[in-house]
């Protein structure tokens, strides 16, 4: 039998300077796409990382107020790992995000902070392929992410950002959705592997609450796997997929 044709992924277009990556929780980007985080900091690329949350609802062993630092802190030095020095949390409330004008304005006074010709978010749909039902606060942020694109061009939505000396910004060219059960695009992950597997290391306490196997093998056999898997659509090569939205 003859195996079904498998559709290629693009390159993801490389002619942007700056990137903002949003998303709801601490490891989102590390389960995600630090791998071409990685990428594109060793090309002089400048990236920085908004979180709605800082965790603090993840560990069911530990409460909130213990959790949270430890959580930003593991999330700092993730970035850190990948030459992402700059990582802002909007101090939503972990696992009830409001998809709403609050988060909108939130995210889209980042975007006009930063100025991103990229933003990168994670998966905005209700479930994963279809297989796995998706946690609101992905949704939420996902989709606030992709209308604060918007947002953040329109001198007339959020007015009050002008106030506080937040011009407009309508440079975001694209939004890039990791996770996504459609991508369209990939960046090659070869070089930047090694270091998402020591990125992802970082949420130890978070690896460790979550799963019984060794920190290091979980980290590695997700990683490698979700990149073997993206490159049979990718010329062979260890890949991150993303959906590619144009603004």
């Amino acid at each position: 039998m003859t195996e079904p044709t498998i559709s290629q992924l693009a390159p993801l277009p490389d002619g942007w300077q700056r990137a903002l990556a949003v998303v709801a929780h601490p490891d989102d980007l590390e389960y995600g796409c630090s791998a071409a985080v990685a990428s594109w900091t060793d090309a002089g690329r400048e990236v920085a990382y908004v979180l709605a949350t800082r965790g603090e609802a993840g560990i069911d062993s530990l409460e909130p107020a213990r959790c949270g630092p430890l959580r930003e802190r593991e999330q700092r030095a993730s970035a850190a790992v990948v030459g992402v020095s700059q990582v802002d949390f909007l101090d939503h409330a972990d696992g009830v995000i409001e998809y709403g004008p609050a988060l909108r304005r939130d995210i889209a006074a980042a975007i006009r902070r930063y100025r991103p010709e990229l933003v990168i978010t994670l998966n905005h749909r209700d479930s994963w392929g279809g297989t796995y039902w998706n946690t609101p606060d992905h949704v939420a942020v996902g989709r606030a992410t992709l209308d604060a694109a918007g947002d953040a061009g329109n001198r007339w939505i959020f007015p009050e950002l002008v106030e506080r000396g937040l011009e407009p910004w309508d440079g975001v060219r694209w939004v890039a959705v990791a996770g996504s059960s459609t991508p369209t695009h990939a960046v090659d992950a070869t070089d930047g592997l090694e270091r998402a597997v020591r990125s992802l290391l970082e949420h130890r306490s978070y690896i460790e609450a979550l799963t019984d196997e060794d920190p290091e093998a979980h980290a590695r056999g997700f990683l490698t796997r979700t990149a073997q898997e993206t490159g049979r659509r990718f010329g062979g090569r260890p890949a991150v997929a993303f959906e590619l939205v144009p603004r």
